[in-house]
């Protein structure tokens, strides 16, 4: 175990948004050897995001050698200014970053920030370029049964490769849900009338094409709540397949407002209500803040596409892991949660490409209902 590491991070975009890699190096700062180096294609983004992403990549592989103190040592000043608190984080992108990379730097007894020429950077870098060097030498295999001039909706995004397919189907209905109560972590069952409507996206995903492969069916994960697993379990029958859970679908954690209604919430905590609803990283009180469960979600839908990649998966969740996975498709802002409505035993599909592109198809699709 090495005490005292030196961070070296760097991330970069070809194009800003373009293909986008990250690099980062942890040394031991009193003898400058490598203790570990980490590198990854993050698809299109940002040179900012890239960047924010060799940063969480180096704290973490810190973390990993059981480091105490850290200084980290990059070539961007925005990254630098905004973890060292001397500038805000304004951007929408960039704040999810920000929480993460500092929720890791919490774990340290003391962490210091140093802005560095790009020059004295170049261990970091050239780990960023050989990142982007892989992801963009990589070229997307075209079944010979498919003709190349088809048109694709994504085509003229650019995307390649064979996407991973995410049908996103919210729960049905529960009592907590009938009396329009906040309903995180509590365990209730489905009513009757969820009973029927988990029945009909049952019946709804059955008849879909390319849910059943080689007399296989489509991975079915679900969050380990009752009324997911019951949802999942009526689609599983349907397809004939098997339910697993995914601790990372489960919904947000209300805390002390879990099975209070809006109003009954806005009455006890008038002003921190308000709060939370225009400030998605402020946590509910003995819960969880938005901004945790979208990097709760992004990690576990990072994990299902490096274990399901390219195949369609069918994911049973709640309103906020399905709205946080389609802001993640539409590289959207905090204010989407706010604004986009979910419907019991909805329907929403989301694709996301190994390039780092996305695709929404739909949302909250409640024909099969009618």
């Amino acid at each position: 175990m090495t005490d005292h590491v030196l961070v070296e991070a760097d991330g970069g975009s070809r194009g800003n948004p373009g293909p986008a890699g990250y690099g980062a190096v942890v040394k031991d700062a009193a003898t400058g050897e490598v203790l570990a180096e980490r590198k990854a294609y993050v698809g299109i983004a940002t040179n900012n995001v890239a960047e924010y992403s060799g940063l969480i990549a180096g704290l973490a592989a810190a973390a990993e050698l059981g480091a105490s103190t850290v200084d980290v040592r990059m070539d961007s000043k925005l990254v630098v200014e905004q973890m060292s608190g001397r500038w805000k984080v304004k951007h929408p992108s960039m704040q999810p970053l920000n929480a993460e990379a500092k929720e890791l730097a919490a774990r340290f007894s003391r962490v210091r920030y140093e802005w560095i020429p790009r020059a004295e950077n170049s261990h970091a870098d050239g780990l960023a370029n050989e990142a982007m060097d892989a992801g963009t030498a990589k070229k997307p295999d075209v079944p010979k049964t498919v003709k190349q001039d088809r048109v694709s909706p994504v085509g003229w995004t650019g995307a390649t490769g064979t996407p991973t397919k995410l049908l996103l189907v919210r729960h049905g209905q529960t009592a907590m849900s009938v009396e329009k109560r906040y309903s995180g972590r509590g365990d209730v069952p489905l009513t009757e009338h969820g009973k029927q409507q988990a029945a009909a996206a049952a019946k709804r995903l059955g008849a879909m094409e390319g849910l059943i492969v080689d007399g296989e069916a489509a991975p079915i994960i679900a969050s380990p709540l009752i009324r997911t697993q019951q949802t999942a379990q009526a689609i599983a029958d349907a397809l004939g397949g098997r339910v697993e859970t995914h601790p990372g679908l489960i919904e947000t954690d209300f805390g002390d407002w879990e099975g209070l209604t809006f109003k009954e919430a806005m009455d006890r905590d008038p002003e921190f209500q308000t709060s939370w609803l225009s400030d998605t990283s402020i946590t509910a009180p003995g819960g969880e803040s938005f901004d945790g469960v979208h990097r709760r979600v992004r990690k576990a839908r990072d994990e299902l596409i490096a274990k399901y990649g390219g195949r369609t998966l069918v994911l049973v969740s709640h309103v906020t892991p399905i709205k946080a996975l389609l802001r993640m498709g539409l590289d959207a802002g905090p204010s989407l949660l706010f604004r986009l409505h979910l419907d019991l035993a909805s329907l929403s599909i989301v694709e996301f490409y190994p390039d780092g592109n996305a695709s929404v198809r739909l949302v909250n699709d409640i024909s099969h209902l009618s």
